[in-house]
């Protein structure tokens, strides 16, 4: 079974930003996640993209930022093959903060439990804190290599970083109530890449607590803290997200895909599919197929 996690080397490429063509590249891009951050910028087209469950529509000028361990794919949604700016990164090796404020990374994970930081800006909102330009000078740098293009790179980025601060703080994101970093339990922060990889195999919680060394009580506290969701919900998703690759990519049947999937049985896999999908699989694959 495929996992949806994506490696990467960020000692060789601790930044990556470049064009991503649809038309020269592997489009749709199908489930995954992977420990860096991920923005875009939408250059031409319009693209659907589904991160931890939500749906967000990408115009021209539009962008979005991918969090750490988030569960996302990208679809077209308009005729016009899109394209669009990729800029990639480990945000845990960002040093932009002063003494009196939490490392980058603290409060780029704290955001995701607060609406006021929303992972999608307008062409209206990137125009106003020249979101454009910064991309432009990142691929520039990238793609000329010329003496010192490391550190003007780091530059942009910490610019980016600190205009999409200033833009959530301006939506009511108190980046001043954020607890200083402390030492996170890698255990708990792991697991999500065990899910992934044995999503197939039949996973129980209290397991799962035990493999992290924490009662199951503690364990499914710090989950929710750290995930915003249940563990449960969060196989429930990964096992969803997989099945959709299946629907779409393949023609297996459903008991075939219920099976690769982890889910106990067939019956059990369209029951769990409707109610986060709200259409069967049988549906879903023919929506799907109807539209393309």
């Amino acid at each position: 079974m495929k996992k949806l996690f994506e490696e990467s080397n960020t000692l060789v490429s601790p930044i990556e930003c470049f064009m991503f063509n649809s038309e020269k590249e592997n489009f749709p891009v199908k489930s995954h996640w992977h420990y860096f951050l991920e923005i875009i910028y939408m250059i031409k087209g319009r693209i659907k993209v589904m991160s931890d469950g939500n749906v967000y529509y990408l115009n021209p000028n539009d962008m979005i930022i991918i969090h750490s361990k988030s569960i996302h794919s990208i679809y077209s949604d308009d005729t016009e093959p899109p394209v669009y700016a990729v800029l990639k990164f480990d945000i845990n090796r960002i040093r932009l903060t002063t003494e009196y404020s939490p490392k980058m990374s603290l409060i780029f994970s704290a955001a995701r439990n607060f609406k006021e930081a929303s992972i999608y800006m307008s062409a209206k909102d990137t125009e106003i804190f020249d979101i454009k330009y910064i991309f432009e000078n990142c691929i520039s740098e990238i793609n000329k290599k010329d003496y010192g293009y490391d550190m003007l790179l780091n530059a942009q980025l910490y610019t980016l970083l600190m205009k999409i601060l200033r833009y959530w703080r301006s939506k009511g994101f108190d980046t001043t109530k954020i607890k200083k970093a402390h030492s996170e339990n890698e255990s708990i922060h792991s697991i999500s890449e065990y899910i992934d990889i044995h999503s197939a195999e039949s996973l129980k919680v209290e397991e799962l607590a035990e493999k992290c060394g924490m009662s199951y009580s503690y364990f499914a506290k710090r989950f929710r803290e750290l995930y915003g969701q249940s563990c449960k919900n969060f196989i429930e998703y990964i096992r969803v997200s997989k099945a959709e690759d299946y629907l779409i990519f393949t023609d297996y049947s459903l008991n075939y895909i219920s099976q690769e999937t982890g889910f106990s049985d067939c019956s059990h896999f369209i029951k769990v599919f409707k109610a986060r999908k709200g259409v069967t699989p049988k549906q879903f694959r023919l929506n799907y197929r109807i539209k393309n």
